[in-house]
Protein backbone atom coordinates (compact mmCIF):
# COMPACT_ATOMS: atom_id res chain seq x y z
CA UNK A 1 0.00 0.00 0.00
CA UNK A 2 1.51 3.63 -1.14
CA UNK A 3 1.10 6.42 0.97
CA UNK A 4 -1.93 7.59 -1.49
CA UNK A 5 -3.55 4.81 -0.35
CA UNK A 6 -3.36 4.73 3.03
CA UNK A 7 -4.70 8.18 3.49
CA UNK A 8 -7.57 7.46 1.26
CA UNK A 9 -8.49 4.31 3.63
CA UNK A 10 -8.16 6.65 6.56
CA UNK A 11 -10.24 9.00 5.09
CA UNK A 12 -12.84 6.07 4.06
CA UNK A 13 -12.89 4.72 7.58
CA UNK A 14 -13.18 8.28 9.32
CA UNK A 15 -16.52 9.17 7.10
CA UNK A 16 -17.50 5.50 8.12
CA UNK A 17 -16.90 6.06 11.89
CA UNK A 18 -18.74 9.27 11.86
CA UNK A 19 -21.90 7.87 10.05
CA UNK A 20 -21.63 4.72 12.73
CA UNK A 21 -21.30 7.51 15.72
CA UNK A 22 -24.48 9.05 15.12
CA UNK A 23 -26.34 5.67 14.38
CA UNK A 24 -25.33 4.93 18.02
CA UNK A 25 -26.93 7.91 19.18
CA UNK A 26 -29.81 7.34 17.57
CA UNK A 27 -30.19 4.11 19.24
CA UNK A 28 -29.54 5.42 22.36
CA UNK A 29 -32.17 7.58 22.07
CA UNK A 30 -34.64 5.00 21.41
CA UNK A 31 -33.01 2.52 23.94
CA UNK A 32 -31.65 0.21 20.97
CA UNK A 33 -28.88 -2.78 20.99
CA UNK A 34 -25.79 -0.93 20.93
CA UNK A 35 -22.58 -3.62 21.29
CA UNK A 36 -22.58 -4.72 17.73
CA UNK A 37 -21.95 -1.06 16.64
CA UNK A 38 -19.65 -0.59 19.61
CA UNK A 39 -17.39 -3.17 18.02
CA UNK A 40 -17.74 -1.96 14.77
CA UNK A 41 -16.59 1.50 16.20
CA UNK A 42 -13.67 0.03 18.36
CA UNK A 43 -12.57 -2.35 14.90
CA UNK A 44 -12.42 1.15 12.89
CA UNK A 45 -10.64 2.76 15.52
CA UNK A 46 -7.43 -0.38 15.81
CA UNK A 47 -8.01 -0.22 11.66
CA UNK A 48 -7.25 3.82 11.49
CA UNK A 49 -4.07 2.97 14.17
CA UNK A 50 -2.67 0.28 12.60
CA UNK A 51 -2.39 2.76 8.95
CA UNK A 52 -1.53 5.49 10.71
CA UNK A 53 1.10 3.80 12.16
CA UNK A 54 2.41 2.74 8.80
CA UNK A 55 2.07 6.17 7.40
CA UNK A 56 4.27 7.01 10.02
CA UNK A 57 6.50 4.61 8.49
CA UNK A 58 6.82 5.66 5.05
Amino acid sequence: MDKKEIEYKILELKTEYLRLQHDLEKLEFVNGKLSPLEKQIADIEEELNSLNQKLREL
